[in-house]
């Protein structure tokens, strides 16, 4: 009895790195930029209970005569 030996094993494949990690560099600069947008829009918003200040001009009265 004759036993035939593994087949040969093919070999994977090489794929390109460098789109994975293009991929991977673009999507880290999107989120970051997504947080400096949000931290600056948190930082931007009114305080509460701030002080406000209007100005009326008052219109002179008239005279009265003497």
């Amino acid at each position: 009895m004759t036993v035939d030996p593994l087949p040969p094993r093919r070999r994977p494949a090489r794929r390109r790195r460098w789109p994975r990690v293009l991929v991977a560099v673009l999507a880290a600069l999107v989120l970051f930029g997504l947080g400096v947008a949000l931290g600056l829009a948190l930082d931007d918003r009114p305080v509460p209970g701030g002080t406000q200040t209007f100005v009326r001009t008052l219109e002179p009265l008239p005279q009265r005569a003497p």
